[in-house]
């Protein structure tokens, strides 16, 4: 454990580096000094300022770009901070982040930018010079302080481009389990658009540009990092399984504690990542080894996104579609012994 970090406690699964973790995950980052290949940088952590960086990366190698900048807060990122700014200058601000991306972008690619309600009009002013815009997704970001006189700020915008017309996009794989509160029926009895299984009746439904059911990382989740304003595993998911196929590039230029990169590594997808600051880029290295290690996603289980509160029957199926395969692999060997037996 790092020295002068206090141990958590048990259920505390936050992910921490001891200082021999510092170091070896710190000679795994790579830094970009000179114009790189695709080759140099695929599935890499590079430390950096992304507007030095960027004109360095080669031309027409991303497939999604998820640009998740600092908001037009006054907000300390470890090491380095940001500090709110007039509205007009922070257009600028995202003007020139893009500028400095938009090489990178295969005509076909898609562009995922974050924001807040502050700076969601400016978002949409920047990408709309360069990009097609097709959407504002706004995700409920359940955590947050009340407030006195004005409206508790729960939630976050996702504005949804493309460089062209044509682009990626796979509705089938976002869709969203829900459970069955009103189950009509036919009238014959049977269900209308709903299944009944052993663990309840639940929908498939088609995702919209409302999302109610992330929850924000916390400290008893394997994926909690101490990064201030990290986004949780089931929005990349979410985003890359709806506009990247196996094998596509995605790229992160502000990469925070890592979860772009992570995320596409448990779903079959190449990642370049890009931070500024070398801790983070630490977490995110551990957290790309774990990912070797333990690929699931909160929220994302049996090829299907859930609604909140309903980990136990994601659970049971797990359970239960581990107990089939186990059958089924039990009835295999079986057959493959007596035919074994059999053989002359």
């Amino acid at each position: 454990m790092a020295t002068g970090l206090r141990a958590q406690g048990t259920r505390n699964r936050s992910v921490r580096l001891s200082d021999d973790e510092r170091g070896t995950f710190a000679r795994r980052l790579a830094r970009v000094e000179r114009p790189v290949s695709c080759s140099d940088i695929l599935d890499r952590t590079i430390c950096g300022d992304m507007l030095k960086v960027a004109p360095l990366l080669p031309a027409g190698f991303v497939d999604l770009l998820f640009l998740d900048p600092p908001y037009n807060l006054n907000k300390q990122f470890n090491q380095t901070s940001f500090a709110a700014v007039p509205l007009e200058e922070y257009e600028q601000h995202l003007a020139r982040w893009i500028a400095a991306l938009i090489h990178t972008l295969k005509p076909t690619a898609t562009v995922y930018i974050c924001g807040d309600w502050r700076s969601s009009s400016a978002i949409h002013r920047v990408a709309g010079q360069h990009f097609v815009v097709h959407n504002r997704i706004t995700w409920e970001r359940e955590k947050g302080r009340g407030a006195l006189s004005n409206w508790k700020n729960a939630a976050e915008d996702i504005w949804f481009c493309s460089v062209s017309p044509s682009y990626t996009f796979h509705v089938d794989r976002v869709k969203l389990k829900r459970r069955v509160m009103a189950p009509y029926t036919s009238e014959s009895g049977a269900p209308k658009d709903w299944q009944e299984a052993a663990d309840g009746r639940f929908r498939l439904t088609h995702p919209s540009n409302l999302w109610t059911d992330l929850t924000v990382p916390f400290w008893s989740m394997p994926e909690n990092t101490s990064h201030p304003t990290q986004k949780p595993e089931k929005l990349l998911a979410k985003l890359l399984l709806a506009s990247t196929d196996s094998g596509d590039v995605v790229l992160d230029p502000f990469l925070g504690s890592g979860t772009a990169s992570v995320v596409a590594r448990k779903l079959g997808r190449h990642f370049v990542g890009i931070e500024i600051d070398e801790e983070y880029c630490c977490i995110a290295e551990k957290r790309l080894a774990m990912a070797e290690e333990s690929p699931e996603i909160q929220g994302y289980s049996g090829g299907v996104f859930w609604e909140r509160n309903t980990f136990a029957h994601q659970r049971e199926r797990r359970v239960g579609g581990a107990a089939a395969q186990s059958e089924k692999e039990r009835m295999q060997n079986a057959e493959q012994h007596l035919l074994f037996q059999r053989l002359p």
